[in-house]
């Protein structure tokens, strides 16, 4: 169960490291895109910004991922 906690714990804290990096990173940057979702659009994001964040969203879901799939003692 230790193992799962820490596994699960240093994913969320390297995706909020690189989301700091990220939001640092993306303060200049003057290429915007708009996503289109349905009938609705976001706002204008840098698209190195939404490439980020699928990724951060990616780091997040295989770390708890791994975190379910490892096996327990015994």
């Amino acid at each position: 169960m230790l193992l799962k906690i820490r596994i699960l714990t240093v994913s969320l804290t390297s995706a909020l490291v690189l989301l700091l990096m990220l939001c640092l990173g993306a303060q200049n940057l003057s290429d915007r895109h708009t996503l289109k979702l349905g009938k609705a659009t976001t706002a204008p994001l840098p698209s190195g910004f939404i490439i980020g964040v699928s990724i951060i969203m990616g780091v997040i879901s295989g770390g708890s991922a791994a975190a379910v799939l490892v096996p327990p003692r015994r």
